[in-house]
């Protein structure tokens, strides 16, 4: 498969994509991992509600509207890594703690590998909605995911507060994850809103030295 077979808005059927339904198990495997044995179900439950939301849009929209398989498999991604953490708390990750000692870190940052990978990860996908489904000019498409990202990413700290202080307050501290830092909150926005500037940055410098026409695009 080539690089503008994987962009292209024209996509197999589902039964005949195998790539996608690698993906498809890919992330099944991974969700019952997360929950298989999981230290915190009622955190790993908070974790995921999102998720369900999400996968749920992804199934409903499917039969009018497809992403490329390039952007399914960066969803994949996000998605896998989002769930990882949750089996164990972000704080509590073992990836996390890795990383931590190898590079002499003073806290386990895997929560901050997340918040960066979904804006970097998701950029692309938002960027193919807006021109292919919302048929948007290209620059705008190009602005929106890097707008969105630094919203969504602020609105999900709301909710992070307001699941840790009024709703589940026993779940908090698992929740918040801050790990002692008061600047988390703007660290996790930051971080998503730096990884969707370098995914649009890096997809228009490959699209323009292609010279590729995304699915759907004007001017």
């Amino acid at each position: 498969m080539t690089f503008t077979n994987a962009i292209s808005a024209t996509r197999a059927p589902f039964h005949k994509n195998w790539l996608l339904q690698g993906l498809v198990l890919v992330f099944a495997l991974a969700w019952s991992y997360s929950v298989w044995e999981t230290p915190d179900l009622a955190n790993w439950v908070l974790e995921n509600v999102l998720v369900f939301v999400f996968l749920g849009f992804l199934i409903v929209s499917y039969r009018k509207f497809q992403f490329s398989d390039l952007s399914y498999l960066l969803i994949c991604a996000y998605l896998v890594l989002h769930v990882y953490g949750a089996k164990y708390t972000y704080a509590e990750n073992p990836f996390g703690y890795w990383v931590q000692e190898l590079l002499g870190s003073t806290r386990n940052n895997y929560d901050r590998l997340v918040h960066f990978s979904f804006g970097f990860l998701l950029a692309y996908p938002m960027r193919e909605m807006f021109l292919k489904w919302l048929k948007f000019p290209v620059w705008v498409a190009w602005l929106l995911p890097i707008e969105i990202t630094l919203s969504v990413s602020g609105f999900y700290e709301i909710i992070e507060w307001s699941v840790a202080d009024i709703f589940f307050s026993e779940q908090g501290d698992a929740y918040l994850g801050t790990q002692g830092d008061i600047w988390d909150a703007q660290k996790d926005i930051f971080l998503a809103f730096l990884g969707a500037i370098l995914a649009t940055t890096i997809v228009s410098v490959i699209k323009h030295g292609l010279n590729l026409q995304e699915p759907g695009a004007h001017e």
